[in-house]
């Protein structure tokens, strides 16, 4: 998911369409209700976000200091000031990157990545027995070989994955995929879209890489 904040409410509203288009849940605030949110937001919440982005908010009213206090994701500030004072006092509040508008959102989405994998100090995908699974929206190879897979079970599998070895509840996946506050999807989704993922990847694999356990969450065996 990724957080937006602005304090125009058609600008938010308009990332979230856009991301909406890319499979990507995005979720908008205004400035006081962000501070309020990322102050008392559960860390199992903070760990289904991507990124934030910063867009038009008064100055000082947000802090990426603030923000890295509680997660490590990307901090990205969006400028609509195209000056090297402005961009130099983003990277002092201590934001990750500083993008001029207009900007198309699959940049936005690539920087993202780009960032991502320098904190991590890896590379753009993990690999998990014959599984080869991308972060950067690319489909995943299972003995080098590409499976495609609809955008949502795409997503639930690089999360699985970037959550390996721990174990994550359906209402965690349900916040990755769809969003914290998406009140239009009913939360059992997941359990279709994972039980479509499986059947695609007993196909391949021979065997069901998707460990689930009752009340506990799911997790990939490897």
């Amino acid at each position: 998911m990724i957080v937006i904040v602005d304090e125009r409410e058609l600008v938010t509203e308009g990332y979230n369409s856009l991301f909406d288009r890319e499979g990507v849940a995005c979720a908008g605030f205004a400035p006081g209700e962000f501070g309020e949110w990322v102050n008392s937001a559960a860390d199992a919440d903070l760990r289904s976000v991507r990124a934030f982005l910063i867009g038009d908010c008064r100055e000082g009213s947000i802090s990426p200091r603030q923000i890295r206090d509680r997660t490590g994701a990307p901090v990205i500030a969006l400028s609509e000031q195209h000056s090297l004072e402005n961009t130099l006092r983003l990277f002092e509040s201590g934001v990750d990157d500083v993008v001029r508008k207009p900007v198309h959102i699959r940049e936005i989405l690539a920087r993202i990545t780009a960032i991502r994998r320098r904190a991590q100090e890896d590379v753009a995908y993990t690999e998990i027995g014959a599984m080869r699974i991308f972060m950067d929206g690319r489909d995943p190879e299972i003995d080098g070989q590409p499976l495609p897979l609809p955008r949502r079970e795409r997503r639930i599998l690089e999360y699985l994955a970037s959550n390996r070895g721990r174990r994550v509840t359906k209402t965690q996946v349900f916040n990755a995929i769809y969003g914290i506050f998406d009140e239009e999807v009913e939360e059992n989704v997941v359990e279709s879209h994972i039980s479509k993922l499986r059947k695609k990847l007993r196909e391949k694999l021979g065997t069901d890489p998707i460990d689930s356990k009752r009340f506990l969450g799911y997790r990939l065996v490897f």
